[in-house]
């Protein structure tokens, strides 16, 4: 029985993630589950798993669920230090990180250090930190499993091939609810608008980041350290039904692709179970009813998001760190109704512009440029 840290549990991965945990009782425990802030959601959590222990990273919130959840034996943490209180328990075997944004870097560190295997679901600890991630998974010698549909997708397709090296990538994308859109379409796009993804049912700061095409310019960051490839040998292609989740092309001109339903349970249930698969709730995919499968290029000139994400990973150094946390601060303004839908990717070169370069930062200076990004975009 593998016994599981969940990082993220009230969230679209989290809670899915624990469905598969319901059916299939007998292969896990949870040992710890961690959230923000959504503790009445952690709370059933806490009474269906019975966990040793939760954190919430909000230290009030925190303080209430201690009260609500005093007649059980779970344990209550918060802030960072209970985060990698969590992430590096000594009976625990996988930590599945699923918490949106930055905080997720040091849980992943610190359970790496301790011997963990990591499911990652957290991209943005690979964009900001990939080159501090990928020495410490070789050196402890434990493995680092996507859950992201489309790397889950390109981790599927080279299992068996290690001796085949990879020519290229194909990474999917449905092009989100303004494919085809042109600029001037977008100026005066709502929330409401962009939270309408054709076919993924998703949290809503990734949902955002998908209509943007900012995801699939966070995922290529991801690919270049996931499969220790060029940008060169990534290419983004739109496949608007979502039903191939990303193809590897070898040397020979052979292409594998990975299909299926677009459902995350059973991405999530291949990193858990890995390398056998279950059935899970994904669902099959009816080829009778499937009209067709399209290709498309995605439009760079309407989505700049998508090459600057290209120039900002070939930059390297701190630049990833601000790309993705201009991001994350302009998709919370655009939520609150605080910035254009536009504003969101001028707000991110307006920080490539302003933010000072640092060309091989430390986990300190990753997270120092995270804070300079805040404060240049307030």
């Amino acid at each position: 029985m593998k016994k599981l840290c969940l990082l993220g549990s009230t969230g679209s991965i989290g809670t899915q993630t624990l469905d598969i945990v319901r059916m299939y009782p007998q292969d896990f425990s949870v040992r710890s589950l961690a959230a923000y802030s959504s503790i009445d959601l952690l709370e059933k959590q806490i009474r269906e798993f019975r966990p040793a222990r939760v954190c919430v990273y909000s230290e009030e919130r925190a303080a209430e669920l201690k009260i609500r959840v005093s007649d059980t034996e779970t344990k209550v943490l918060s802030g960072m230090e209970g985060l990698i209180e969590c992430a590096t328990d000594a009976e625990t075997d996988i930590v599945l990180g699923a918490i949106v944004g930055m905080i997720g870097i040091r849980p992943t560190i610190e359970a790496i250090r301790a011997g963990k295997d990591i499911a990652i679901a957290n991209k943005e600890t690979l964009v900001t930190a990939g080159h501090l991630i990928m020495p410490l998974v070789e050196e402890k010698r434990v493995r680092l499993l996507p859950v992201d549909s489309e790397h889950s997708a390109i981790f599927q397709c080279l299992h068996g091939e290690e001796n085949n090296p990879l020519s290229r990538i194909l990474l999917t994308a449905s092009g989100g609810p303004f494919r085809g859109r042109k600029r001037e379409e977008l100026v005066s796009v709502r929330p409401e608008d962009a939270l309408k993804h054709p076919n993924w049912a998703m949290g809503a700061k990734i949902t955002i980041d998908s209509s943007t095409l900012v995801n699939k310019g966070l995922e290529v960051m991801e690919a270049r350290w996931l499969f220790n490839a060029s940008y060169d040998e990534i290419e983004v292609v739109l496949q608007p039904q979502s039903v191939i989740h990303s193809m590897v092309e070898f040397r020979d001109g052979a292409i594998k692709a990975q299909l299926g339903t677009p459902d995350m349970h059973i991405p999530i249930a291949y990193a858990l179970f890995y390398p056998d698969r279950r059935p899970c709730k994904g669902g099959n995919l009816d080829f009778k009813t499937l009209s067709g499968i399209t290709f498309e290029q995605p439009d760079t000139e309407v989505f700049e998001a998508l090459p600057l994400a290209y120039q900002v990973g070939r930059k390297g150094g701190n630049a990833p760190t601000v790309f993705n946390a201009a991001n994350e601060l302009s998709v919370a303004k655009f939520l609150r109704g605080e910035l254009p839908y536009l504003g969101i990717v001028e707000n991110i070169k307006k920080a490539l512009d302003e933010v000072e370069f640092i060309a091989h930062p430390t986990l300190d200076e990753v997270l120092y440029t995270e804070k300079r990004t805040q404060e240049v975009l307030r």
